[in-house]
């Protein structure tokens, strides 16, 4: 067996073996880590199946459409185990069987064959970045956005229009992949042809869905986040949950959108300027994009820097901070070090630090951090802390891409 074969096989293993390790700590853990695929993914998908409402069809629903077929997917998948670990169990292995695949994908088309050392470092923190952040970056709906968004971050190198074309349809799943194409249309490299590709998916997927009878619902996703109140995990619910500590708030649970929020004054609030937040500061990492790549900053270190900024500004400014939202940072970190190795070290350090906190928080200490206690509330905050030193590190970075110098 030859060096390289050799370390192809630790890197697959490596890699299997991380899938195996959180799709098992998801049966064994406190606090539900799978909590969403049996209580709320099973149910939507047995629904469309049995004839029933179909989300995002015929009703109102808070994911983009095509969220839906890994969700039927998963449904066909669990049928072999049906007799042996009953409906919910089936589902659960269905669902971890169509992650891992998916995946397994979206690795062989990072390392494929003869793979750079910059690839297999990518892979690596692919794998370790799985195995920190636990059952949750394989039990939710964001699972299926990472490999999506990886081949999608990595074919804008040479293949532009079908990247983003792969992106537009992870975003038709989970909205943030959108952060990526909008990174690469700012970064000005054959941006029209981007914008074609994303387009011309956008239109299909919405055409398909009016035929279905979509309606009214079509686009019905981009507004039912805005009325939510402030979920305990934000960046911006820190404060509170100090408050909470000290006896100055109250955590409670909402039945509306299944999620425990802060309720305290001031929380409403802070939750509706969130929305505005986040649109300005969107606006604002593309302008300063497009002025970086005016001046003829460096393609290769601009979009990874500028798609960082872009995810991890989504989600400081979120009103929501679900610790699956950790699983985003994946992509533009594999982007990022297949791109531009030296100078993507330190995020990917955060980025793997992140995964850990995030773990320990969910499912770890979630009970504690419900009764704000000072221990998990104190995870919390390093957690919040250290997204919004990550997110002024990737600034800073688009900022010291380099441009010709004026003669």
């Amino acid at each position: 067996m030859t060096r390289a074969t050799t370390r192809s096989a630790a890197l697959w293993g490596a890699f299997l073996a991380a899938h195996a390790l959180v799709a098992w700590l998801g049966w064994v853990l406190p606090g539900q880590p799978m909590g969403d695929v049996v209580l709320v993914y099973q149910p939507w998908s047995s629904s469309a199946l049995g004839g029933g409402a179909i989300v995002g069809i015929t009703q109102p629903w808070v994911y983009p459409q095509l969220a839906l077929v890994p969700m039927l997917l998963a449904q066909v998948l669990a049928v072999p185990f049906i007799v042996a670990l009953g409906h919910e169990g089936a589902y659960l292995i269905g669902w971890a069987l169509l992650v891992t695949a998916a995946d397994l994908l979206g690795f062989a088309a990072l390392v494929g064959r003869g793979a750079t050392r910059r690839r297999r470092l990518a892979a690596w923190l692919w794998t370790a970045a799985l195995a920190l952040l636990g059952p949750i970056a394989l039990y939710r709906i964001d699972a299926i956005t990472v490999p999506l968004a990886v081949v999608g971050g990595l074919w804008l190198a040479r293949r532009p229009g079908a990247g983003a074309a792969m992106l537009t349809l992870a975003a038709w799943v989970k909205i943030w992949p959108a952060a990526i194409v909008l990174a690469a249309v700012a970064a000005g490299r054959r941006a029209w042809r981007i914008v074609l590709a994303a387009g011309v998916v956008s239109i299909a997927v919405v055409v398909v869905l009016l035929l279905l009878g979509a309606g009214a619902h079509t686009l019905g996703f981009l507004g039912l986040q805005t009325g939510r109140g402030l979920q305990i995990e934000a960046v911006a619910a820190t404060p509170f949950l100090w408050a909470a500590a000290a006896g100055g708030a109250r955590i409670e649970y909402s039945f509306d959108i299944l999620t425990f929020q802060i309720a305290a004054p001031g929380a409403d609030e802070v939750s509706a300027a969130l929305t505005p937040v986040m649109i300005l500061v969107t606006a604002g990492i593309l302008v300063l994009g497009v002025w970086r790549a005016r001046i003829g900053a460096e393609w290769r270190r601009l979009l990874p820097a500028l798609a960082t900024a872009l995810v991890v500004g989504l989600i400081v400014t979120n009103k929501v901070g679900s610790p699956q939202f950790q699983t985003w940072l994946i992509a533009p970190m594999v982007v990022w070090i297949v791109f531009d190795r030296r100078r993507a070290r330190p995020a990917a350090l955060m980025v793997l630090a992140l995964c850990a906190l995030t773990f320990a928080v969910y499912p770890l200490c979630y009970d504690q951090l419900l009764a704000a206690q000072p221990v998990a509330v104190l995870l919390v905050t390093a957690r919040n802390a250290l997204l919004v030193v990550l997110f002024a590190h990737a600034v800073r970075a688009v900022l010291r891409v380099p441009a010709p110098s004026p003669h």
